[in-house]
């Protein structure tokens, strides 16, 4: 659900320190888009964060505690996530560089026991500097698109409570859904040793 609009610049570092900020009892959906409205990223700060791939999008930890993790989303110019879930989980979402498109899905006739399902296109919105997101937590299942129209990469920030290392993915056409596993390119601002970035 995109809002408008961030009020006050902070660097990352000042920005994931005032999310950090907030106690547990006070961790809901509302107070932290509410900080993620009035707060932005300074888009230079986020140097240290970004890399990119021709093969696919990245995931970037720059924080994580047992309450939340924050991290960059790198996309190049045409690139887009899978259709997923976040595995119950809160998730609210800036972009401090670019823009991008979320499609969100309702899910129906789902059959765990089969791994089927289909999924139903719903609402669009986009997502820029100005106007944040967050994931509806009633219609969970969603894609990213950096399209290809936008032609410019984009850096998202993403906060995820509490963190999960795997997600349901959804095959449309096929009507499938499984398990994948998540995985950082970067961890802290260091690329992880086994990434091969082109």
């Amino acid at each position: 659900m995109p809002q408008h609009v961030a009020t006050e610049l902070l660097t990352i570092t000042d920005w994931v320190r005032g999310v950090a900020a907030i106690p547990e009892r006070d961790f809901t959906l509302e107070n932290i888009q509410d900080y993620v409205i009035r707060h932005n990223v300074r888009p230079e700060t986020l140097e240290k964060y970004c890399y990119f791939s021709k093969g696919n999008y990245t995931r970037n930890l720059i924080f994580k505690n047992t309450l939340f993790e924050c991290m960059t989303v790198c996309w190049e110019i045409g690139q887009n996530s899978r259709i997923h879930n976040h595995r119950d989980q809160n998730c609210w979402m800036s972009v401090p560089i670019g823009r991008l498109r979320v499609q969100n899905y309702r899910v129906k006739n789902q059959d765990a026991s089969h791994g089927t399902c289909n999924i139903i296109p719903t609402d669009t919105y986009e997502m820029d500097a100005a106007h944040p997101a967050y994931v509806n937590p009633t219609e969970p299942v969603h894609e990213v698109m950096n399209l290809a129209e936008f032609n410019q990469r984009a850096v998202s920030v993403h906060i995820y409570s509490k963190p999960f290392d795997t997600c349901e993915v959804y095959l449309r056409d096929r009507g499938t859904y499984s398990d994948v596993p998540l995985f950082y390119t970067s961890e802290y601002g260091k690329l992880k040793v086994d990434e091969k970035l082109l």
